[in-house]
């Protein structure tokens, strides 16, 4: 299969890049700059120049393929209206030349679109006052297609997607630990998060390609509830500092983010079981917590990478 594939040089989109090209698919990847075409390029890809607001570019990048994975997702998160908009836009230039064909269109969005505080399963609609609602729309505007002779479909991915170079959630909050001595849950601490490991994601990606039914959502969890406070008394086991409860106040100037303070607050477990039996996935790397142990997240250049990404800018 020829796929077409934005978002290929973020975090996660090498690692699936390089599972699709391994299964003998050919990939044409979205690049923004030289530097992108050639990561592309080291992968076994070929570069498409454009963007993700270059819609003519994606129209382009569709027409000449047989299926679509859309992971690239931009703009500025201080403008969720803005956000909605650039992607519902991408992924209507992306489905327009898929209509009527039946070929595969896989769009991503995140677990954290369910309701809190119970675990939710792939059939349950997503929660208008979650705090990744910005997200629903993308999911709307991808399984709408499914209605217009496509194989659409939608992985939402937990928030925490952990393997090597991991700049996300997890690598913030060992360096709030690192910087303060203190590493920190909110609470009891026994709130929930799903977590995947990237290359398990990637296979998750590849087989949505391949065989998820249109309509489908998917969730791309490999463990379905891991508590905060596990991963933040394992923090402190690994960097020899004391694991302490601090309010959501008191956490927003440890973490020195309150958006990060807000999600590390959040009860958001979800079941992968449908996804797991509908694909025959079966995630096999290691879990979040084995990764804290033998990966590289407690490195000098991971706290400092995290502290650049999510450290307010003056």
């Amino acid at each position: 299969m020829r796929v077409f594939v934005t978002g290929g040089t973020g975090q996660t989109g090498p690692t699936v890049v390089a599972e699709l090209v391994a299964a003998g698919h050919t990939v044409l990847g979205l690049a923004r700059s030289d530097r992108a075409a050639a990561r592309l390029a080291s992968l076994g890809a070929t570069p498409h120049r454009g963007d993700l607001d270059d819609l003519d570019s994606l129209r382009r990048g569709a027409e000449n393929a047989d299926g679509v994975l859309h992971m690239g997702y931009g703009g500025d998160f201080a403008d969720p209206a803005d956000l909605i908009r650039r992607d519902r836009a991408a992924i209507e230039a992306l489905g327009r030349p898929l209509a009527g064909s039946g070929k595969p269109f896989v769009s991503t969005s995140g677990t954290l679109v369910t309701v809190a505080g119970r675990v939710s399963a792939e059939q349950d609609p997503p929660d208008p006052a979650s705090v990744a609602a910005f997200r629903i729309a993308g999911e709307q505007a991808c399984l709408a297609f499914a209605d217009r002779g496509v194989r659409a479909s939608v992985v939402r991915l937990a928030p925490t997607v952990h393997g090597p170079g991991d700049h996300g959630f997890i690598p913030a909050l060992i360096a709030a630990a690192r910087r303060t001595g203190l590493s920190a849950y909110i609470g009891d601490g026994a709130n929930r998060w799903p977590a995947i490991h990237r290359a398990d994601a990637a296979v998750l990606f590849r087989l949505a390609l391949e065989k998820a039914p249109a309509g489908a959502v998917l969730h791309g969890a490999g463990e379905s509830a891991v508590t905060i406070r596990s991963v933040a008394e394992r923090i402190a086991r690994k960097l020899d500092v004391p694991a302490a409860s601090l309010t959501l106040e008191q956490a927003a100037g440890h973490l020195g983010n309150p958006f990060l303070a807000r999600f590390f607050s959040l009860d958001v477990p979800v079941s992968s079981e449908h996804t797991r039996a509908l694909l025959g996935w079966t995630p096999k790397h290691a879990t979040l917590i084995e990764d804290l142990e033998t990966g590289d997240y407690f490195t000098p250049e991971a706290s400092i990478r995290a502290e650049e990404i999510w450290s307010p800018q003056p």
